[in-house]
């Protein structure tokens, strides 16, 4: 049996809604294997002097969870 997890991360960038996207997975990657999809729940952009400075994300990332092995226990000698 396959099980699923969710979780929440915000990301940003300063180059696109595409970028803050891609980060978001980059970082978590790091830690995390098995991603399966990517939701943008939310998407914002910061403005400053009537310009786009950075643009941010929710974003809701799937990931398998392994099964895991048990570990056999070491005979002592």
């Amino acid at each position: 049996m396959s099980i699923v997890k969710v979780i929440e991360v915000i990301a940003h960038s300063e180059k696109s809604i595409d970028d803050a996207v891609r980060n978001a997975v980059s970082e978590v990657s790091r830690t995390v294997r098995n991603i399966d999809s990517v939701y943008v729940k939310d998407i914002k952009a910061h403005v400053n002097n009537g310009k786009v400075t950075t643009f941010g994300v929710i974003c809701m990332l799937s990931f398998r969870v392994e099964d895991e092995v048990p570990v056999k226990a070491k005979k002592k000698k």
